[in-house]
């Protein structure tokens, strides 16, 4: 029960490893506020925990975050963690062959929304005597691969701006990490390797992507950002752990 009676802030938080982490914050404890642009799936998240408020929230605009975020404290009266979640992956193309709006729509989310985030909950943190915020980049922000430079710059991005707010902060008692996820066992990626020609061969590729065989699953991350967001991690600050299977080192 290391987050008993603290309110988390989760973005993304209608599925995948939002709704792994809410589910798991709230089994330590936690009120938690699910923020998605999926109102439905916010709604049946929340609605699946004891005590959680949904709340529809474009991170891409800043004044849905901004209103997020004070309907979190209006209801809570307080802000303790944030998992800074949100995000999405764009058009596989080359960079010379890049769309604009394809460029411009993944750094909408994936850059301007984590800011937004960081932004407006440190905002409500700093009121309330600090707190702890885990952003989610990726293996893709520490070590690139082809064809998703959109993607890439925004994820590498955010391991900047963890470790800017980290500093800016840390002696306002609110420290910010990163978590950095291999290919996780999401529903999306579940439909993709279904919808392969040869689903067998393409779970195959998949298993064998990391050094350490397998595909993780969206718990195995939702328990580092746990740990992060947790007292046991009082003195770490402003570092992207890898959730990756040795995936950077090799």
């Amino acid at each position: 029960m290391r987050f008993q009676d603290k309110v988390a802030f989760v973005t993304g938080g209608a599925s995948g490893l939002g709704e792994a982490t809410a589910r798991r914050f709230a089994a330590e404890g936690a009120r938690l506020v699910i923020a998605d642009i999926n109102a439905d799936g916010a709604q049946r998240v929340a609605g699946e925990l004891p005590d959680a408020l949904a709340v529809t929230v474009d991170t891409g605009d800043a004044a849905a975050v901004e209103q997020g975020i004070a309907d979190a404290v209006q209801r809570y009266g307080r802000l303790d963690v944030i998992f800074n979640n949100a995000g999405i992956d764009g058009r596989q193309q080359p960079l010379h062959e890049m769309d604009v709006e394809n460029w411009q729509k993944v750094r909408r989310i994936n850059g301007d929304g984590v800011f937004h985030v960081l932004k407006y909950g440190i905002e409500a943190m700093l009121r309330g005597g600090g707190g702890a915020i885990v952003n989610t980049s990726s293996t893709t922000g520490l070590a690139a691969q082809e064809n998703i430079s959109p993607y890439t710059f925004t994820k590498a991005g955010i391991v900047g701006l963890t470790r800017s707010a980290a500093v800016e902060y840390a002696a306002r008692n609110i420290r910010v990490n990163a978590v950095a996820p291999t290919v996780v066992m999401t529903p999306l990626v579940q439909h993709f390797i279904d919808s392969a020609p040869d689903p067998g061969e393409m779970r195959a590729r998949m298993e064998s992507f990391n050094p350490k065989p397998g595909i993780p699953t969206p718990d195995d991350v939702a328990g580092v950002v746990l740990f992060l967001c947790s007292d046991d991690a009082t003195w770490i600050t402003g570092h992207t752990v890898p959730v990756d299977g040795g995936y950077v080192a090799r």
